[in-house]
Order: C-alpha cells, then structure tokens, then sequence
C-alpha cells in the first residue's frame, strides 16, 4: 500500500494522540499537498521544523499501530464480515 495513504488511514484512527501542531503540520502535509517549505512560511518556523514534527507524527501513527493495531484488525474485520447479512453487516461497520 502506498505510503502517503496508510499514513492517512492511520491518522484517522490515531491522529488525536497527536499533538496540535503535528497534526496541523500533518494535514497541511498530506492532506492538503502543502510542501514543508510552505507550511514553515505560513507558520513562521523553519523548514527543518516542520519536517521534524511531520517525521515525528508518522512515527508516533506507525508506533500506535504497531501496538494497538486498530486498523489492521479494522481490515480483518471488514474482511470477516463481507459476506454476513447486509443488515448485520452496515451494524458493524458503524461500530467500525
């Protein structure tokens, strides 16, 4: 799976544990296609600051799954249950 994508997925299990400004640097970055030297001209920091609070998160995001696993189960589940009663199944994926 592409990188920039399953950082994605992962922010939004995980993005709340992060802190305000690795998320706002986060979306900036990966959501809304700003270059770190744009995101440090628009927040008045430099680029390497920007770079390491984006750096930062991804870790913080490939840690939390590599602990908690939300989203890989997510997908097992998701997986598990594409063949169950349609009724059933839109139940589950609200929980999901």
């Amino acid at each position: 799976m592409d990188k920039t994508i399953y950082l994605s997925n992962l922010f939004d299990y995980y993005g709340e544990l992060l802190t305000d400004k690795q998320q706002a640097y986060f979306k900036d970055y990966y959501f809304n296609n700003l270059t770190l030297s744009e995101i440090a001209e628009n927040e008045d920091v430099s680029r390497n600051a920007v770079h390491k609070q984006v750096k930062e998160a991804e870790n913080k995001l490939l840690h939390y799954e590599n602990i908690l696993k939300q989203y890989q189960n997510s997908k097992k589940i998701k997986e598990i249950i594409k063949d169950i009663n349609p009724k059933i199944k839109k139940q589950i994926e609200d929980l999901l």
